[in-house]
């Protein structure tokens, strides 16, 4: 009896530890080329195979979570979901309520207008100009700060593309965004058909964030430690530029 204990007591020692189940949470609207459902309902896109890339780097089993954008923080912060990887800016303001990794991207953020007017990204540039931006993001608090006083108006919706929407229908002049999210709107055909690039706006830390990062819960320093070392992990052995190859012609980790 005695060597039955011990036996079954070395194969419990011997037997593979489960990976950690980690949910991740994403934004449950579309935001191409980062995320967005295919035809099965299958959520794809660079962020998507950064995700199961760092996941699989930090030895994680991960449970990819769609949630409303308005709602993700407090989603993570009441538990619901372990992190946020949702193109989310790292700021100040946000630090306050959750804590970031590394951050794994950072792209400029541009103003994207009606074809053929003339507008700069600027305050003087877009005076008397309707604007519109997604609602709880780094774009909208930046256009709140930089053009509300001499915009004709800013209009907020939830989603990106509802504000390309309108955008391509003539209700609003300009958007702002960041550049490889509206890269691929003004690579469909309606935004080829209303659109063009007006330019990148000046930069303003404080607001826009320092890149892109995985948000955690406060204090849970081991998840965003290990988070840190997967992104380290999958940018030096080469899985991250190769992720990236895949979707955009140059690198979009920035400076």
């Amino acid at each position: 009896m005695k060597f039955k204990m011990l036996l079954a007591a070395a194969c419990l020692m011997a037997a593979p530890v489960a990976a950690q189940e980690v949910k991740v949470g994403i934004a449950a609207e579309a935001y191409p080329p980062f995320a967005s459902p295919d035809a099965s309902g299958n959520w794809v896109g660079w962020e998507i195979d950064i995700i199961n890339a760092v996941c699989a780097a930090g030895e994680m089993q991960c449970v990819i979570t769609p949630v409303a954008w308005d709602g993700i923080i407090p989603s993570l912060t009441s538990g619901q979901i372990d992190v946020i990887m949702a193109s989310m800016s790292i700021t100040d303001e946000r630090k306050q309520s959750i804590d970031f990794s590394d951050k794994y991207y950072n792209t400029p953020t541009v103003i994207v207008g009606t074809k053929g007017v003339e507008m700069a990204p600027t305050a003087e540039g877009l005076a008397g100009k309707i604007i519109g931006v997604q609602a709880s993001t780094v774009h909208a608090a930046y256009v709140e700060k930089h053009f509300a006083a001499t915009a004709a108006e800013v209009k907020i919706y939830q989603t990106q593309d509802e504000a390309n929407s309108d955008l391509a229908a003539g209700r609003i002049d300009a958007t702002q965004a960041d550049s490889i999210a509206l890269d691929a709107f003004l690579a469909t055909d309606a935004g080829k058909a209303c659109c063009e690039l007006k330019g990148a706006v000046a930069d303003d830390p404080e607001v826009l964030g320092l890149g892109v990062g995985a948000g955690v819960r406060k204090g849970d320093d081991a998840l965003r430690e290990k988070i840190n070392a997967a992104i380290k992990k999958i940018r030096e052995d080469g899985t991250y530029d190769k992720i990236t190859a895949n979707y955009f012609a140059s690198s979009i980790y920035g400076d």
